[in-house]
């Protein structure tokens, strides 16, 4: 393993400790021994620092790469999981414990704890995510779904739907709706061809470029305002940072969170307003 090596210089700042005493209601005591969950949370940092997106690749990978055995605490006849455990796990224990969220919110701290958060400015911006659904199935949304649609995916959709990140926030009818993925959008903002997709609200600190807070949301431009203030008023209220400006594209020029920024949170907008 070289001394230079990235996965060496990114082991020093991973601190993991906290999770098994954090999964530990949501796992059996009878039954096999479970895969340490440590290990698939370290697989996933390899998976994004090297970029990859593929969870089976990223399998065979870790079965053969020694730097990534020793990063996973794996030693040369340790098993690693099948790709399948990430799937079953994310929409099972990790979701159900919210232990992601918690994970990012240990960087944060420790990027706080390091300097590199200020916390005087924060911008505010939304990206694309194509969702998991063929463009060539969708139905009208008018129409809704059919009656007899049933899996993970319409299930979470219903149970989201007053949300106000998922339609609540605005009355517009989408104009497709795909039951494979219910909750993405159609969606052409990208001015090529339309496809489903969500998005994903990022709230930056300017200093270092770290990311403070992360919402997912529909890709409706108006859920956009919706995701910044919960995204501010949890930052406030999970690590107390009140910034003094928040920079932001013409889609947060609205009336009501121009007013919400200035009379409720006294924060000084460098955002453009378009005025029609």
């Amino acid at each position: 393993m070289p001394a230079d090596h990235v996965l060496r210089s990114i082991d020093r700042f991973v601190d993991l400790s906290g999770i098994r005493e954090h999964l530990k209601p949501f796992y059996s005591d009878t039954g096999r021994p479970s895969i340490d969950p440590e290990l698939m949370i370290r697989m996933l940092i390899i998976g994004y620092c090297m970029g990859n997106r593929s969870e089976r690749r990223l399998c065979e990978e870790v079965h053969l790469n020694l730097a990534c055995r020793w990063f996973c605490r794996l030693d040369l006849d340790g098993t690693v999981p099948d790709h399948s455990t990430f799937s079953k796990n994310r929409h099972g224990r990790f979701r159900d414990s919210d232990l992601l969220r918690r994970l990012f919110e240990t960087t944060v701290e420790r990027c706080m704890a390091e300097g590199l958060v200020g916390g005087e400015g924060f911008a505010v911006d939304a990206s694309l995510i194509q969702g998991d659904a063929n463009r060539q199935t969708g139905g009208s949304g008018s129409d809704g779904l059919a009656p007899d649609a049933d899996s993970r995916a319409v299930r979470e959709y219903l149970a989201a739907l007053d949300d106000a990140a998922f339609g609540a926030a605005t009355p517009a009818v989408p104009k497709y709706l795909a039951s494979a993925d219910p909750a993405s959008r159609w969606t052409s903002a990208h001015r090529g061809p339309a496809f489903y997709a969500y998005s994903t609200d990022y709230l930056i600190d300017l200093d270092h470029a770290v990311i403070m807070d992360v919402e997912a949301s529909t890709a409706v431009r108006q859920v956009e305002v919706t995701a910044c203030n919960r995204m501010i008023t949890r930052v406030q209220d999970r690590f107390g940072v009140w910034p003094e400006r928040l920079a932001a594209d013409t889609a947060y020029g609205s009336a009501e969170m121009l007013a919400w920024l200035v009379h409720e949170r006294d924060i000084h907008p460098h955002i453009p307003v378009f005025d029609k």
